[in-house]
């Protein structure tokens, strides 16, 4: 049995949108994992860097960042994690939340002399930090600023 002219045409419609469909979904598929790759490639490039840590693919790390690095593991890791990632206790400061036109540099030195009210995550006020002087919070804040822009905060 013949198909009529318009059943011919609307399968050749049909098997051709399909064709669409599946060559955009190819396209799709190809970006989602190109964007992957260059995530872990940005992501290995960070955690080269340095000793470990910190901000420039390969690059070794500063000597002034060394010390907030330092000062940061000493004061600050326990409830800020590793590289600033944030805890079950405290948030992370590699985040647009704490990115310098939102927590000017001034707002760690406060928040570290007089702790601070929580306000934007639910874990509790910030008690002061004693013993950590200004300068130290300087270096801090220097490392800090370092892997936010390694992480493209700003």
């Amino acid at each position: 049995m013949k198909r009529p002219v318009w059943m011919s045409a609307m399968l050749l419609a049909t098997a051709q949108g399909a064709a669409a469909i599946v060559g955009c979904l190819l396209v799709l598929m190809a970006a989602v994992l190109l964007a992957g790759a260059l995530g872990v490639g940005v992501w290995w490039g960070y955690r080269a860097a340095g000793d470990g840590e910190g901000p420039g693919a390969g690059a070794p790390m500063p000597a002034s960042l060394k010390a907030g690095a330092r000062l940061f593991a000493v004061h600050c890791q326990t409830c800020h994690g590793r590289e600033a990632r944030g805890t079950g206790i405290g948030p992370p400061l590699v985040h647009v939340f704490y990115e310098p036109n939102h927590h000017p540099d001034r707002a760690f030195q406060a928040a570290v002399r007089n702790g601070v009210r929580q306000h934007h995550w639910r874990f509790g006020n910030m008690p002061p930090v004693p013993g950590v002087s200004p300068d130290d919070v300087e270096k801090i804040t220097a490392y800090i600023r370092a892997l936010q822009r390694a992480k493209g905060i700003y």
